[in-house]
């Protein structure tokens, strides 16, 4: 049986918005903007048929969706999907400290030590690992068309779980804010046919501050 997977990031947060890393130890809401992107996607997609809607554990995917939820989609929460563990760096700031810390370990990623762990947190092979848990429970699922909401480091590593491309390689795969990647299978393989879609946002992308 194929599916078609439409896979998203979350809308937007006060968090996203102010520079504060989030990861999956803070739980914040859409602010104004997310709910707008939010409202934007689903006036685009209400009609796509969605069989079935698939978030993380946080709030910020389950807002992002509940147009479709309310609207009768079957929902079903994937904790395995919840983005990386930021460990002792969640919840603050960007300051030049953080932000040396984070580009020496993005260059250790790339290099491929994706065994490297955050300071108290998670490693993308163990979060490569949850993810491709995960993964199995949607492609068990009768249900062919279907709508994943997660987050931005998790859907770029959940990317390379579903095209078989080494973890290191994450970076390829650009996001923002409520952006869309569509993937079909039909066999063994994913293919990608939409790539960090916004076009859904570009009616009032003027007022939204995407990042």
């Amino acid at each position: 049986m194929g599916k078609k997977i439409f896979l998203i990031r979350h809308g937007q947060t006060d968090y996203n918005l102010n520079g504060i890393v989030q990861g999956s130890g803070v739980n914040a809401p859409l602010n104004d903007s997310g709910v707008e992107q939010a409202r934007l996607f689903f006036e685009s997609y209400r009609d796509q048929g969605f069989e079935r809607v698939y978030t993380s554990a946080l709030l910020r995917t389950h807002q992002t969706v509940s147009s479709f939820v309310d609207a009768g989609v079957p929902w079903e929460i994937l904790p395995e999907l919840n983005e990386i563990s930021w460990g002792k760096h969640e919840g603050k700031k960007i300051s030049p400290e953080e932000d040396a810390y984070y580009h020496w370990l993005m260059k250790q990623w790339q290099d491929g030590n994706t065994q490297i762990g955050i300071e108290g947190g998670e490693s993308p092979d163990e979060v490569a690992i949850r993810l491709q848990m995960g993964l199995e429970r949607i492609m068990k699922s009768k249900e062919e068309k279907v709508l994943v909401c997660m987050h931005g480091r998790a859907m770029r590593i959940m990317l390379c779980v579903m095209l078989n491309y080494p973890i290191k390689s994450m970076d390829l795969f650009e996001h923002s804010n409520l952006c869309l990647y569509t993937l079909n299978h039909t066999g063994s393989l994913f293919t990608i046919e939409t790539n960090n879609s916004v076009e859904h946002l570009k009616a009032d992308r003027k007022s939204l501050k995407l990042t």
